[in-house]
This record gives C-alpha cells, sequence and structure tokens, in this order.
C-alpha cells in the first residue's frame, strides 16, 4: 500500500511540472499620442464627416524562460478631404507567465489570447481620447485576434513554403 502512495505522490509531483499555468501579471499603458491638427478649425464646420481608418499591431517579446509581453497598438485615423482631423496612437502592454505549452499554443497564447485581453483597455483609452480631443465618441469594434493569428500562421506557412522552393538542389 505505501508503494502505490508513493506512485501517486510521485505522478502528482511530475504532473506539476507539467502542469500549463496561465497568468497575467500586469496589463500597462506603455504609450499614447494625440494630435488634432485641424483643430480649431474643424469645430466650426457642420458638414465633415470624417473616414475613419483603424490599423491593429502586436509583438511578443520574451523577458524570461516563462514570462512574456505582448503589446498591442491601435492607431485610429480620422480624416476629411483628404486632411487628418485626428490622428490617435494607443499602445498598451501585459506581461504574462506562460508555462507548460508546447510552442505552437504559446505562440497562439501570444499572438491572440493576450490582445484579447488587452483589447479592452485599449478601446477605453482611445474612446476616452477622442472625446476629449473635442471629437464625437469613438467605439472601436470588437476585433477577432484568433482570426488574424490564423491569417498570420498562414501568411507565414507560405514564405517558409515559398523559401523552400527557392532553395537550389
Amino acid at each position: 500500500m505505501a508503494e502505490g502512495e508513493n506512485n501517486a505522490a510521485g505522478n502528482g509531483q511530475a504532473g506539476e511540472e507539467n502542469q500549463q499555468q496561465f497568468f497575467v501579471q500586469k496589463v500597462y499603458l506603455k504609450d499614447l499620442s494625440f494630435e488634432s491638427p485641424q483643430a480649431p478649425d474643424i469645430f466650426t464646420r457642420d458638414d465633415w464627416k470624417p473616414e475613419i481608418n483603424v490599423q491593429v499591431g502586436n509583438n511578443a517579446t520574451r523577458l524570461s524562460d516563462n514570462t512574456f509581453e505582448t503589446e498591442l497598438t491601435i492607431t485610429v485615423t480620422a480624416t476629411h478631404d483628404e486632411k487628418t482631423i485626428y490622428l490617435a496612437e494607443v499602445e498598451y502592454a501585459g506581461v504574462f507567465t506562460i508555462k507548460g505549452f508546447d510552442d505552437a499554443t504559446r505562440r497562439q497564447l501570444l499572438g491572440a489570447y493576450c490582445p484579447t485581453l488587452i483589447f479592452p483597455y485599449i478601446r477605453e483609452t482611445v474612446g476616452d481620447l477622442v472625446m476629449k480631443g473635442g471629437f464625437p465618441q469613438m467605439v472601436l469594434q470588437p476585433i477577432n485576434f484568433d482570426a488574424l493569428y490564423a491569417q498570420h500562421e498562414q501568411q507565414r506557412a507560405a514564405q517558409a513554403e515559398g523559401a523552400g522552393d527557392a532553395r537550389p538542389n
């Protein structure tokens, strides 16, 4: 009976070493910029209907064995008659502990799941920034980071395949 207990304890310890762990250590504002080059003239116009362009970027960096930083950047540009009305750029980052996952799953966590966790912070900050700039409320629509990550992985695989085809025999 004691032998069985030792095996159970040993299995528990081995399980802990390989156990998957994901923790959010910190989410923080990393960079913030707002420009309104047409102010105050734009505020006197009644007919302006801005064209809104939203650019999204993210990057992940290993800080230590199981600690990673994911940065998410959103740039919102509002233009009217080909002139920039406002430009808001917000970068948030998060520090995450990711342990016990295979490389593909870790890349997916860093490329899709972590940006999804950070996005609400950026949405709120962009909305506040635009309103404080004197403009109507700007609500960023949800972003499917899983789909963006899948698209990125497909492009990466295609590039790797193309590079393989270019090699001389």
